[in-house]
């Protein structure tokens, strides 16, 4: 009876093995990863147009509720038409260069971008409004309670949830067994100018599952100095 069952486990076990070797996105999972779609990854040109997505957003309503929001979709055109403005995406809220050095720096150069005419200054990672809204009073960002409002009152903050804006600008990495993140966006900055990209500094290399997180050209002071050269010309 024992030698019986033993037979059956080894060969329920041998089943499993060969049904996730047969599995790409199975197998092997600490050396492989999934494979994005190329034009997700290779960045888009200064001179493109940024990608029309829509974008879910929590929006504050008049209400006692502890929570006084509702769901709001808002376009590419809601952000971008007819405006000048400072784009800089991060790989995620909360986390430690994110949270300590490229968020503060905007929000503290925030009105001397603004000064360069800038119409507004957005953050955007691959997270949710929820998520987005939490890191932003995290860090002490002060948040716009007017009706309808974009969030906070100086660096607004963009939730791109499913990852569309993202894979549109080609910017998608993928940090599954590095960090643990999943798909998330490069870190990058651009200006924006009605809905055309005036200037891109992207962080290099652009790898997928990239060990180093540099940070070096999308940073508030690298985007200052640009826009108070355009402004001296």
């Amino acid at each position: 009876m024992w030698s019986y069952k033993r037979v059956n486990i080894l060969t329920l076990v041998a089943g499993v093995a060969l049904l996730v070797a047969s599995t790409p996105i199975l197998a092997s999972a600490a050396t492989s990863r999934v494979e994005f779609p190329s034009d997700w990854t290779t960045p888009l040109s200064e001179g493109d147009r940024v990608p029309e997505v829509t974008f879910l957003t929590r929006s504050r309503v008049e209400s006692n509720d502890p929570n006084p929001f509702d769901w709001k979709l808002r376009t590419t055109d809601d952000y971008f038409k007819g405006k000048r403005v400072v784009v800089f995406a991060i790989p995620g809220a909360f986390t430690p260069t994110c949270s300590s050095t490229h968020l503060p720096g905007y929000e503290a150069a925030y009105d001397k971008i603004r000064q360069q005419g800038v119409d507004d200054v957005y953050c955007l990672s691959v997270n949710d409004a929820f998520v987005m809204r939490q890191w932003g009073l995290h860090q002490g960002l002060t948040e716009d309670k007017t009706v309808g409002g974009l969030g906070f009152t100086k660096v607004k903050l963009i939730p791109d949830g499913a990852a569309a804006f993202t894979r549109g600008m080609g910017m998608s990495t993928l940090w599954d067994v590095e960090r643990g993140f999943g798909e998330r966006s490069w870190r990058y900055s651009m200006v924006v100018n009605d809905g055309v990209i005036e200037k891109l500094f992207v962080e290099q290399p652009l790898l997928q599952n990239s060990g180093p997180d540099p940070f070096e050209v999308s940073d508030a002071d690298t985007m200052l100095a640009y826009l108070q050269q355009k402004t001296e010309l």
